[in-house]
């Protein structure tokens, strides 16, 4: 086991030790979380001030101390438990719902060794295990859905060590900023955020799910590497033979909600989750928030790159939600009813890519536009698809008219006549498997035996203004960025909310014939 290198990486970051070939807390961890397990008779936990000194006591045992949490962190416990919630709630919480989670991190460990044993078995010739996805470097982790909920309890707990993690670039990840928030700001909408995830931990102490999610860093490279899609330069763009994608306008809906299965972007900050375990509550950590299993590729996933992206597959969702903003409000349980894939994952499908904040007239110049259009396109992209890429990117204009064909669905229209038009790094040969990563490997599997997912050309792109609002972005650059973007990246179809932005309101009639207005 300690001789695992995806493990070495991430031991850091865990809490747990090896000893001999074997995950273990600290055996001074065992007892408390033992007592906790056994209800609030035998821990004497009964109020959220007394959780807090027991969470200490615990950091203590794994000798965090010296690493401070947030100065308002225990009020933020006390408050929440202590007066926000029911008497009814609360009581339940500490009989029923807190030694279950007690329980769950006892089982930490094995579920770790249970993970890295069936890591390499996973998918044949894929890298799988729980290890840190650096930048530059493509990878995925698959993790169950069970071992998410222990990592999530270790962060509710704020049992992870953090005194490394601004170096590697990671974001925060334990909880202790989000209870101080709740405290400091005494806001609705804080208190909504925790009530988000004090109800999955209520879903999985009651029914644990059982299937799996999986966490991929997509890298375009800024060299040539054989058998992958590199960095295209502005040249690139003005060859491309592809033609534009089926573009839908959606008034009202949001983008979680959409029932096709798709490509759902999370407008993204550079490190995963924003603001999520902070203040933060706008479209990324609303997400964050009701899929709380997002939060944990918080852990290992450092901040995104110029020419990176971070997609997300199969995490569940389980709240409902009103508002935005200072208006966010959990509205209840929501029961996840989308289809799994042959692997076990929902399918669900989050692309997290990062737009430039605050450039106002610098926006437009072409290296910024540049950046922008190869964000959205690494998000996007089929890696499997390189050599088809490559045609598009120098204007071979049969092979285009070959993908049309491919790629009409149900609902397209003719795509004659529509070409992307911006303004061509050469491209390398393809020659051996090396460089697929990820999903396309996974679609190689397939190829094998495996049971066939849909087909992956029914997979468009539902997204919205991306990059705009406190960004600064320009709504209609960046709904032209991304439309171009999921052409090139040969998606059928892109689906978008205008969420009510003024400068959009004519949109359907500036892209016809390529529009489609929906009543959603």
């Amino acid at each position: 086991m300690e001789k695992r290198e995806d493990l070495r990486s991430i031991l850091p970051y865990l809490g747990v030790v090896v000893e001999g070939s074997s995950l273990q807390w600290p055996s001074s961890v065992i007892e408390p979380l033992k007592a906790i397990s056994r209800g609030p008779g035998h821990s004497g936990i009964q109020s959220g001030e007394l959780l807090f000194l027991a969470i200490s006591d615990l950091r203590h045992s794994l000798s965090l101390s010296s690493q401070r949490l947030s100065a308002s962190a225990s009020h933020g416990y006390a408050l929440l438990f202590d007066e926000l919630l029911s008497t009814a709630q609360s009581t339940k919480w500490f009989a029923e719902v807190l030694p279950a989670l007690a329980n769950l991190l006892l089982l930490f460990p094995s579920l770790l060794e249970f993970h890295y044993r069936n890591a390499d078995a996973l998918i044949d010739g894929v890298q799988t295990g729980l290890r840190i996805l650096n930048s530059q470097q493509s990878g995925i982790v698959f993790l169950s859905q069970e071992l998410i909920g222990a990592l999530l309890t270790c962060s509710f707990f704020c049992l992870f060590p953090t005194s490394n993690r601004d170096a590697k670039h990671l974001p925060m990840i334990n909880f202790d900023h989000l209870f101080s928030c709740l405290y400091e700001t005494n806001d609705e909408k804080m208190e909504n955020k925790i009530k988000c995830i004090i109800h999955y931990f209520e879903r999985i102490c009651s029914h644990m799910p059982t299937g799996l999610v999986s966490f991929e860093r997509k890298v375009l490279p800024l060299e040539d590497v054989a058998l992958c899609v590199t960095y295209p330069k502005a040249d690139s763009w003005s060859k491309s033979a592809t033609p534009l994608c089926h573009f839908e306008v959606h008034r009202s809906g949001l983008i979680e909600d959409q029932s096709k299965e798709a490509l759902e972007v999370d407008f993204a900050n550079r490190y995963l989750g924003g603001g999520a375990l902070r203040r933060g509550c706008v479209q990324e950590e609303i997400r964050f928030m009701i899929n709380p299993e997002l939060i944990a590729g918080m852990l290992f996933l450092p901040s995104m790159a110029d020419n990176e992206a971070i997609k997300v597959v199969g995490p569940e969702r389980f709240s409902n939600y009103t508002g935005y903003a200072s208006s966010f409000r959990f509205a209840g349980d929501y029961v996840d009813k989308r289809d799994v894939d042959f692997i076990g994952r929902r399918k669900t499908k989050i692309i997290a890519i990062d737009a430039l904040c605050g450039m106002r007239m610098r926006q437009y110049r072409l290296e910024y536009l540049l950046r922008e259009i190869n964000k959205a396109f690494c998000g996007f992209f089929y890696q499997s698809k390189c050599q088809q890429y490559q045609r598009l990117f120098k204007g071979d204009g049969p092979c285009g008219a070959q993908l049309d064909q491919g790629i009409q669905g149900s609902d397209s229209i003719s795509r004659s006549n529509r070409s992307v038009g911006l303004q061509e790094a050469p491209y390398v040969s393809v020659g051996t498997n090396e460089g697929i990563h990820g999903d396309e490997q996974i679609g190689n599997f397939e190829e094998k035996g495996g049971p066939s997912l849909e087909h992956q050309y029914d997979v468009g792109v539902v997204t919205g203004n991306w990059g705009c609002g406190a960004f600064g972005g320009d709504p209609e650059i960046k709904t032209t960025i991304q439309w171009l973007a999921a052409s090139q990246a040969l998606r059928p179809f892109i689906s978008y909310h205008t969420f009510g932005v003024e400068a959009l309101k004519t949109l359907d009639e500036v892209f016809v014939p390529f529009t489609l207005e929906t009543s959603q």
